[in-house]
């Protein structure tokens, strides 16, 4: 009988505290993910300085190099050995001023954190002073002491070597491209959000800005210049409110896309009390109200500004400070959504079209390939031919737009001395009335009688009618006058060859 050994007895593990370093190099992970996690901490801190200009210099993506400088109203002296303590700020002094908090930081981590996975420098003034501090920092504590300076109103904080003891991390983000777009993406929300701020985001090394704005009384005028003309012309005002205790207290103002809104990806700002946020809920209700309303493959653009009391809402509950909680969450949604829809059904009555600009031609019944490539232009230069897939019939009265500039004859091996004069005569024919070219009475006599059978209505409508496009395989889209008509192009081709 063989006795089985007795199974070894384990210990359970020891609970140990960790080392301050580690707590913080961990936190600090958190706090800051991306580089640009560190530029929007920067610039909230810039706004909540009341500051009127920021700009934001980026070098490889922010993991070289992150520079925001402002014009606010600066660091005291006094306050610069604890600048990048955990916890510190000039925010709150209780939890109870949670409740009724309007700054943008209230955690004291941010400036901590990034002095955890960088090397962060600080220089700073403050109004009447005659020079400003420089300080660098490193795990949260000076390096130095503050070293008087030359300094221009406001702070300027430089981060280098990002994420430069995290090595999985800066792995993980080495496509600089893709964080400065990101960067980029983020100075554009808040510059048409704020727009008595100026912004300014570029590369290092680059002359010219990717975001530049300047201080605006208009929010449109905003959009436009951040981002451009086909937005800002295709954006529709909105506004909701209610004051009701029982359900919600909000008020919202913004602009929404409309129908003639073409993108391939949804662009949302939202702001929740002047605080840069995103609401997963409210993004799917809009979502879905626009591919109940617009077509399938056009995705809006949505700004909103979304008020309510400070008590209602609840920062807390995210690490970047990114989501936000509200009072009352569901009921606030299914109203903006209300609203929206009833926007939209309201403005999709009408859809503006852009046509492309066709230069004039020659009106000749035909090109012909030695015509396109051979005959010089008035400046010496060769004529370009051009690709069939770029002409667009606009105008049926106009040359330009008649249906011969379509088609292109093969080129002639043998070209006879009179094809020049053929060719004028050919064009000349063509202009004439049919009337006039019909030579045999049996000719004549079938044109009287499609003339004695066709519809004037319908005739003019034909003849005025301009060709938009294909709406599918089998109807075209056609316009006269202010209106427009669907021909089913299968059915009038057998008609013709039938004729």
């Amino acid at each position: 009988m063989e006795i089985e050994p007795a199974e070894e007895v384990k210990e359970p593990p020891r609970i140990h505290r960790l080392d301050e370093s580690v707590v913080n190099r961990i936190a600090a992970g958190e706090v800051i993910q991306r580089p640009v996690s560190a530029v929007k901490e920067l610039v909230e801190n810039s706004l909540d300085a009341s500051s009127t200009s920021i700009s934001v210099l980026v070098k490889d993506g922010g993991l070289k190099l992150i520079q925001v400088s402002d014009d606010g109203h600066g660091i005291r002296y006094e306050d610069l050995p604890i600048l990048c303590e955990r916890h510190t700020t000039s925010k709150l002094s209780k939890y109870e001023d949670l409740q009724s908090i309007k700054s943008m930081g209230f955690r004291g981590e941010a400036l901590a954190s990034m002095t955890y996975v960088g090397h962060v420098t600080v220089t700073t003034i403050t109004r009447g002073q005659l020079h400003g501090y420089r300080v660098s920092y490193r795990d949260g504590v000076m390096e130095n002491e503050p070293k008087a300076c030359a300094a221009v109103k406001g702070t300027q904080i430089v981060i280098e070597n990002l994420f430069y003891n995290m090595v999985a991390r800066r792995k993980t983000l080495q496509n600089s491209a893709d964080d400065y777009t990101k960067i980029v993406d983020l100075l554009s929300r808040f510059a048409i959000h704020h727009i008595d701020v100026s912004f300014s985001c570029r590369k290092h090394g680059a002359a010219r800005a990717d975001v530049h704005s300047v201080a605006t009384p208009s929010r449109l005028n905003a959009i436009r210049s951040v981002y451009g003309l086909s937005v800002a012309q295709n954006l529709i005002k909105i506004e909701a409110s209610d004051n009701d205790p029982s359900s919600s207290v909000f008020e919202m103002d913004g602009f929404i896309s409309n129908s003639n809104y073409v993108a391939k990806k949804t662009t949302m700002v939202l702001f929740i009390n002047d605080r840069l946020v995103e609401c997963t809920a409210l993004k799917r209700a809009l979502e879905v109200v626009y591919v109940a309303t617009l077509p399938k493959a056009s995705k809006p653009f949505i700004y909103m500004s979304i008020t309510l009391p400070p008590e209602h809402v609840d920062v807390n509950v995210h690490p970047t400070k990114r989501e936000v909680s509200l009072l009352n969450q569901e009921v606030i949604v299914e109203k903006i959504q209300s609203v929206v829809e009833s926007v939209l059904r309201n403005s999709n009555e009408s859809r503006t079209f852009q046509e492309q600009t066709v230069e004039a031609t020659p009106s000749v019944p035909s090109v012909t390939n030695n015509d396109l490539h051979l005959s010089p232009s008035p400046s010496g230069s060769k004529s370009q031919r051009v690709p069939v897939n770029k002409i667009v019939r606009t105008d049926s009265s106009d040359p330009a737009g008649r249906m011969h500039a379509y088609l292109y004859k093969n080129p002639q091996k043998y070209l006879g001395r009179d094809s020049s004069l053929t060719t004028v005569r050919s064009s000349v024919r063509q202009r004439r009335n049919l009337k006039e070219t019909a030579d045999l009475t049996s000719i004549q006599e079938l044109i009287n009688d499609i003339d004695r059978k066709c519809h004037s209505g319908l005739l003019d409508i034909v003849r005025q009618s301009t060709y938009i496009g294909m709406a599918d395989d089998v109807f075209a889209l056609l316009q006269h006058n202010t209106h427009l008509y669907l021909a089913n192009v299968v059915n009038l081709r057998s008609m013709s060859l039938q004729g």
